[in-house]
């Protein structure tokens, strides 16, 4: 009879993705014993199966719509890209930022195992017991597959980036952020796509104008979209396959060489929630309260699990407020890295009375018409009555970067006077174009 030999810790952690390695960082360098359990390789979704590989081959198709644009500029010449190229190239960067995770959790624990909680603070992993002063559960999430016949014949997210060649056809079941992203790719590459999604608009909760003209500039480059539509079923025959929908009109089918389904995600849930006492919402996220506790004494739950806010950096963020730093989470950024950009932070004007917004195309930026990047909107956001800005979405060239200086802006209180008149951009920048709105918003107030 095996015996076991309990190991005690002022910190386990499930979970090494954003979330779990942050934490346990964090108190490793505060002197704290942890343990760091995970299953799989370091870095999570975000570094592995998410954001990093997916910027990697935005990064790449972004040079190729780029390159393809630059006969205005007296360039020209025929165009090869090598998707296999770009996917090894993915790979390895991955490779290397996860050397780097390792280094920045050299004072911890780390555990290769799958873990299971149990009670009192106990936690199974492999063939070892630990018990935590405290654990923090950082188990991310997986993508979620739609319920509807065939299903099987599709891929998800983590397949698509297992590929080293493209299809021919691909038709996206979804159209928010993940299968945006991977349309952009697959389109740069060669590969015809259309999007399937089952609200009128693409992004659903982003600002709807900005959605509205991503979607125009993402059709110009010959994605196709059919919004409004719900798939019932995916079949193969003879080795094609059909996407079968239906909207207003009717029903449709859709052929295909390969069906990607990205409708969202869902948390990967540790085994022994129950004897933990760690409860679970209908919604099937742990649940947790503002500062990030569960039911369970000595328990908490950050990042994807949760459910709050599915975003590495908000994962991270999280962290830091279960390890005491002072962290405001009420002011997120968020990017989608289709070409071009998509971002948003804050509010937008549809999300209360009392707010407005100023508008600026990129077509009045110098910077955007001399590179050659003019197509895009800026939107400020701001409340009438005290001029205090509380939002920004922007769709165009380096919206992320737009959006990043809003959010600065943001947090520290900014009012559209302020950030007109006592903010100083370079010029010629993009970063004028925040400065233009907020001058547009200081004329509509008056």
């Amino acid at each position: 009879m095996k015996t076991f030999i309990m190991k005690h810790y002022n910190l386990i952690v499930i979970g090494g993705g954003p979330g779990g390695y942050e934490a346990a960082a964090l108190a490793s360098a505060r002197g704290r014993t942890v343990a760091l359990i995970e299953r799989d390789k370091l870095g999570g979704t975000c570094l592995n199966k998410g954001c990093v590989p997916t910027k990697c081959l935005c990064a790449g198709a972004e040079i190729i719509c780029h390159a393809s644009a630059y006969s205005d500029f007296g360039i020209s010449g025929e165009i090869h890209a090598d998707y296999s190229v770009a996917a090894a190239r993915a790979a390895s960067v991955a490779d290397t930022l996860r050397n780097d995770v390792e280094a920045y959790l050299a004072g911890v624990d780390i555990v290769r195992a799958v873990a299971r909680l149990g009670r009192d603070n106990t936690v199974v992993a492999g063939d070892e017991i630990f018990k935590g002063d405290e654990i923090i559960i950082a188990t991310g999430s997986a993508p979620r597959a739609l319920p509807v016949d065939g299903v099987e014949y599709t891929i998800d997210s983590d397949e698509f980036l297992q590929l080293r060649e493209l299809p021919s056809s691909l038709v996206i079941i979804g159209g928010g952020v993940i299968g945006l992203e991977f349309a952009s790719v697959a389109n740069a590459y060669g590969c015809a796509v259309t999007i399937i999604e089952y609200m009128p608009e693409i992004l659903p909760g982003l600002d709807t104008e900005i959605a509205k003209r991503l979607r125009t500039y993402l059709a110009k480059r010959n994605i196709k979209f059919v919004l409004g539509a719900q798939v019932k079923s995916v079949a193969k025959e003879d080795g094609k396959l059909t996407v079968c929908y239906e909207t207003k009109k009717g029903p449709a089918v859709m052929p295909a060489d390969c069906v990607l389904c990205a409708t969202g995600r869902r948390a990967v849930l540790p085994d022994g929630l129950y004897d933990a006492g760690v409860a679970v919402s209908p919604k099937g996220f742990i649940e947790t309260d503002d500062s990030f506790r569960t039911s369970a004494p000595g328990i908490y739950a950050i990042g994807d699990v949760n459910g709050r806010c599915m975003l590495a950096h908000a994962a991270s963020a999280q962290a830091r407020k279960v390890m005491h730093v002072s962290t405001d989470h009420g002011v997120v950024p968020s990017i989608v890295f289709t070409i071009p950009e998509c971002a948003s932070v804050g509010l937008s004007v549809n999300s209360s009375d009392g707010l407005c917004a100023a508008k600026v195309p990129y077509s009045a930026n110098s910077k955007a018409l001399a590179s050659g990047e003019d197509a895009g909107l800026l939107k400020l956001v701001y409340q009438q009555c005290d001029g205090v800005i509380v939002g920004c979405q922007a769709v165009g060239s380096h919206a992320g970067d737009l959006v990043a200086e809003a959010t600065i802006a943001i947090d520290a209180g900014y009012t559209v006077e302020r950030l007109a008149n006592a903010t100083i951009s370079a010029h010629p920048s993009l970063s004028e174009l925040l400065t233009a709105a907020a001058v547009k918003a200081c004329a509509d107030r008056i």
